[in-house]
């Protein structure tokens, strides 16, 4: 990696600000629903605690639009992290002003702060130079491991850079920058790219991108229907982008000449409503009905698709297969996962999105057999349409 880490810098004795992302979900009683954010960055915090630092963290949570609100505070995150470190952790009624830099200047080696979150203050996601200023303040070295937020210049991931000296990568990101970038840029081969998910408005860029890296591209989810609808075919009542359809036709057309397998379901499972418990079939693409809407892949698409998994040896996926979230359409979703899973096994390198694919394997269980799964929906996105993420670039360089 390019990028400094918290391994080419000397931490002991330092105040350091770690910009982590504890955006966890809540029930309505405040609980914790899912700590996974919280675990990706012990490895990070352990290792500054390690060296008798002070640590002041920091992260969003939710979106409180400038304003503080309750449900909203990082007071169950403070107390998820004493649980899971056994430290205790001091949390900071703010995250900037006289109290939190008095509490900030009381910090002692080994212990932590948790300042409260950054987005009470509209500041933070203005880049405000004044916000940034007051997180700086007092600190000696930033580590940014909140690879979630890297692709938006905020004044916690971008702005707190430019007032103090040295700015460095955490674990995590470290993780992200190598999975990823190895398996866009030094994949083994064959390498394919799985891409689903609603529209294909939000994935142009990526197909774009992957068009230069890629043996095969497999498509699924909603997207499917604007390309089905481009090569002039019944998609009935299935989702659809009548301002792509230019589009589609230009990436299939550049699929084709580029001679890259750009794969297309040939058969989906349709039904009569968005739900559950509507009335579904199995058709081919060329046989859907109006009135009817596709909601998954069908089983010969998943066979198709299957082999292609078993037989590549870098795997990408980003998006799920269909309505996955709905049992009677999840059955495409959790082939598809588990194929990456036994790829895996087989020794090829999967590295899952975040976001819905990431929710997906989690579902089916297969959290622990895939290479890597990205903690960051629209980091990782960014990340494979070839953007530069604003808060990775701010970083010292090696």
């Amino acid at each position: 990696m390019s990028k400094k880490t918290i391994d080419d810098v000397s931490l002991r004795g330092k105040k350091v600000l770690i910009r982590c992302d504890f955006n966890v979900p809540l029930d309505e009683n405040l609980n914790i629903t899912d700590d996974r954010r919280i675990t990706a960055s012990l490895p990070t915090i352990r290792k500054i605690l390690s060296d008798n630092s002070s640590l002041i963290l920091c992260s969003h949570l939710g979106r409180p639009k400038g304003e503080a609100q309750q449900k909203f505070s990082l007071i169950p995150v403070a107390k998820r992290l004493e649980k899971l470190l056994g430290k205790s952790v001091k949390m900071a009624p703010d995250c900037i002003g006289t109290d939190v830099l008095n509490l900030k200047k009381e910090l002692k080696g080994g212990e932590m702060l948790l300042l409260e979150n950054l987005r009470f203050h509209a500041g933070e996601e203005k880049n405000e130079p004044s916000f940034a200023r007051e997180l700086a303040r007092d600190v000696n070295i930033f580590v940014n491991d909140a690879f979630g937020t890297a692709h938006r210049a905020h004044a916690s991931t971008e702005g707190v850079t430019h007032y103090i000296d040295t700015c460095v990568a955490g674990y995590l990101i470290e993780k992200e920058l190598r999975y990823l970038g190895e398996a866009i840029n030094q994949p083994a081969r064959p390498m394919i790219a799985i891409l689903g998910g609603a529209k294909i408005s939000g994935k142009i860029d990526v197909v774009k991108n992957l068009f230069e890296k890629v043996d095969s591209l497999l498509i699924g989810g909603g997207m499917v229907f604007t390309f089905l609808k481009a090569q002039g075919l019944e998609i009935g009542d299935s989702l659809f982008e009548p301002d792509r359809l230019v589009m589609a036709h230009a990436l299939l057309k550049e699929a084709a000449e580029r001679k890259i397998s750009f794969e297309l379901p040939s058969d989906v499972i349709i039904a009569d409503a968005f739900a559950n418990e509507a009335n579904k079939k199995t058709v081919n693409v060329k046989a859907i009905q109006p009135g009817w809407m596709g909601l998954d892949i069908g089983p010969s698409t998943v066979n198709s698709f299957r082999e292609k998994i078993l037989n590549a040896r870098t795997i990408i996926w980003n998006g799920p297969m269909g309505a996955f979230e709905m049992p009677s359409f999840s059955e495409g979703t959790n082939a598809i996962a588990h194929a990456l899973a036994t790829a895996t096994k087989k020794g090829a390198v999967s590295v899952v999105g975040g976001g819905d694919s990431a929710a997906a394997i989690s579902a089916f269980g297969l959290d622990e057999q895939i290479t890597h799964i990205s903690t960051g929906g629209g980091a990782s996105l960014e990340f494979l349409e070839g953007k530069v993420l604003p808060g990775i670039a701010a970083l010292d360089d090696k």
